[in-house]
């Protein structure tokens, strides 16, 4: 078969100046002059070996060779747009921005390793990372601010679908060196009398810990109060007391304290993918969603 040699620049001179049965009309679309469009017709028709337009001083007609050549040419130049718009629209999708908010226990313990492995096949997108307290993740997926959170609050929110992940427990987080550090558990009446480091009011664990312990003859009293999780832990281990804390807050791996379950009551907490109902994820936040989802529940 026989190799046709012709250019984009000599194709496009064709199509376009048979479209406008004119040379000048054509020229003008395409920022030439006549002369440079007449000559990569010219070309076009050597490399064709035929003539496509016939010529006269008013205007140009398409010869017989000329009208099926057009077609094909037309058709041609469509599909090269759509490969380079379909192109595009995938370079698109993996060039995005992500924004998550979450809980600070989740990005620090749960998060890293979901989103290195995102990262390794996905190293053009962006993902912004906000953390804050559990009202603050459902406020900022409300408002529209982030793609999804993550948080263990917004489940009775009527505009967010709530999807749980996983359960965690809360547990007592004491020096290492502390006489309880090898028990199994120890019960919420113990408490009284010992010094204890809390969060605030402000945050969602608290409401959580003092519905646990509002039927308690004696409840334990908070000497220190932080408005985070990672504040309390600090306080723990400077050996300013003891924190009810949930268990992803700290890590099992840490130097100076440890963690033992707390009971009577069990106090438990569902961590969950926030999401508002009317929202459609793009296709690499989806993505993100989805591996989120598979790494998790299997957590």
């Amino acid at each position: 078969m026989r190799r046709i040699k012709f250019d984009m620049g000599e194709l496009m001179a064709f199509v376009v100046t048979a479209e406008k049965q004119s040379f000048r009309l054509a020229a003008d679309a395409l920022f030439v002059s006549p002369s440079a469009l007449s000559r990569r017709v010219e070309r076009l028709e050597a490399a064709v070996g035929a003539p496509l337009l016939a010529r006269t001083t008013r205007h140009v007609e398409l010869t017989s060779v000329g009208h099926d050549f057009l077609r094909e040419a037309q058709a041609a130049l469509a599909g090269l747009d759509d490969a380079v718009q379909r192109v595009g629209d995938q370079l698109q999708r993996r060039r995005g921005r992500i924004a998550i908010a979450c809980i600070p226990s989740v990005a620090a313990n749960l998060l890293p390793p979901v989103l290195r492995d995102f990262a390794a096949g996905e190293p053009e997108v962006q993902v912004h990372l906000m953390e804050d307290s559990a009202q603050q993740v459902q406020d900022a997926v409300l408002r529209g601010d982030v793609d999804f959170g993550l948080s263990f609050t917004g489940s009775q929110e009527p505009a967010l679908r709530f999807e749980a992940l996983m359960r965690e427990r809360y547990v007592l987080a004491m020096p290492r060196s502390h006489p309880w550090a090898a028990r199994e558990e120890v019960c919420w009446p113990e408490l009284a009398g010992q010094r204890l480091v809390s969060v605030s009011h402000q945050s969602g664990n608290r409401l959580l810990l003092d519905q646990a312990v509002a039927e308690l003859p004696e409840k334990p009293v908070a000497w220190h109060e932080c408005n985070h999780l990672a504040g309390a832990l600090s306080l723990v281990e400077a050996g300013l007391g003891l924190a009810a804390i949930p268990q992803l807050a700290l890590r099992p791996t840490h130097p100076e304290i440890c963690s033992v379950p707390l009971a009577e009551p069990a106090v438990w907490r569902t961590l969950g993918l926030l999401q508002r109902r009317d929202r459609v994820l793009g296709p690499m936040a989806e993505a993100l969603r989805q591996r989120l989802l598979r790494a998790l529940k299997t957590a």
